[in-house]
């Protein structure tokens, strides 16, 4: 399906599309004053799902439907908490504000109110039942390929990124709350594309000199595309599609999937210069979302830009993996028991309240 590219515009274009599938996404790292590591990801996504090809997202009977993922990952512990909600409920005031705002929650028991606010242009406040952050970009949006809107082969989509947004808040491990600061980045896409057997290997890079890259190896399962963009401490942008990425090294294998991922990278931009190699900071980030699994962590990078030694953190996304268990079928039942708990709910609550008037009636009758 071809999109006709009309000139981004803000804050209009920060706010949702008519578009098959978008999203909003974050990811950081922070520390703690004890000099604890931890980094995290935000995603809420908004699809069309009776043109998005992914069958089980068809289970809700709705046209536009939000789901959220995230994860938050405590460096020295090694634990990975993260939470896949295949839909969640939006509140009615969602979307009225001048800037993007969505509040939400997941349809169980366990409610939490959650949502993501731009507070002002490019300053953003996201709350799950994990953290609650305050990020505030340092720099323009970065309009991936000059534009901020790419031709990937059969594909076309709208992308802009923050890449460097100073974060405070804390986040909640073991129910505490644990103040935090850092540096998050931001990304923004909308396109008309199902995504559904899509495959890509994707970097966002913050080098220690205030210095920014994203680069990504895209299949349509037709053919490779490769893109980069770098952004200097100016942030003067860069543009190429001159990027060689490969991977280094044994690939770690998931006793979730048996999916087999390749962790350690070798990044290259010639035209520029760059060379750079990556590797996890953690292991175990494999995702799971229906027949989807892809991989999702923080990732140490060092290398050199013209020459000069750098260093810095990045993230890392894997999509497209090949598994070797079934992952639908147990993902389908999970969204059925989430889906029945929620009516559960709706009714016992429904009752409580009949059941409450009842008894406020009588009170009130015996008055008389």
């Amino acid at each position: 399906m071809t999109l006709k590219f009309e000139p981004l515009q803000f804050p209009k274009d920060g706010k949702p599309h008519d578009n098959i599938i978008e999203w909003w996404y974050f990811n950081g790292h922070l520390s703690d004053k004890n000099g604890n590591d931890y980094f995290f990801m935000d995603c809420m996504f908004k699809a069309d799902v009776t043109k998005v090809n992914i069958p089980f997202l068809r289970m809700v009977p709705v046209k536009d439907l939000y789901f959220h993922h995230h994860l938050l990952s405590d460096v020295g512990t090694g634990k990975n908490y993260s939470h896949i909600s295949p839909y969640v409920i939006v509140s009615k005031d969602s979307f009225l504000k001048p800037l993007f705002f969505i509040n939400y929650m997941r349809p169980t028991l366990d409610y939490y109110n959650n949502e993501i606010q731009e507070l002002e242009p490019f300053k953003y406040r996201i709350k799950t039942e994990n953290f609650d952050l305050i990020l505030e970009s340092k720099k323009k949006p970065l309009l991936e390929g000059g534009e901020g809107f790419l031709k990937l082969n059969s594909r076309e989509t709208y992308y802009y990124s923050l890449t460097n947004m100073k974060t405070t808040g804390h986040v909640i491990i073991d129910g505490k709350a644990i103040e935090v600061e850092g540096k998050s980045w931001m990304d923004r896409q909308w396109a008309d594309a199902p995504y559904m057997d899509d495959k890509w290997t994707w970097f966002s890079i913050q080098l220690d000199d205030d210095t920014e890259m994203i680069c990504f190896e895209y299949d349509d399962l037709q053919k490779k595309d490769l893109i980069a963009d770098f952004v200097d401490k100016d942030g003067k942008a860069t543009h190429t599609r001159d990027v060689i990425i490969k991977p280094i090294g044994d690939a770690w294998t998931s006793k979730k999937t048996g999916g087999k991922y390749n962790l350690f990278w070798h990044i290259r931009v010639p035209s520029m210069n760059i060379d750079l190699t990556t590797r996890p900071i953690l292991s175990d980030q494999e995702m799971i979302f229906g027949s989807i699994n892809y991989w999702e962590g923080g990732i140490i990078v060092e290398g050199t830009v013209d020459g000069k030694q750098v260093t810095g953190k990045g993230f890392m996304e894997l999509l497209g993996i090949p598994t070797t268990k079934q992952l639908i079928s147990k993902y389908e039942l999970y969204v059925q028991n989430e889906v029945s708990e929620a009516l559960d709910h709706v009714k016992r609550t429904v009752g409580d309240l009949k059941n409450t008037l009842k008894d406020t009636l009588k009170e009130e009758l015996s008055k008389i």
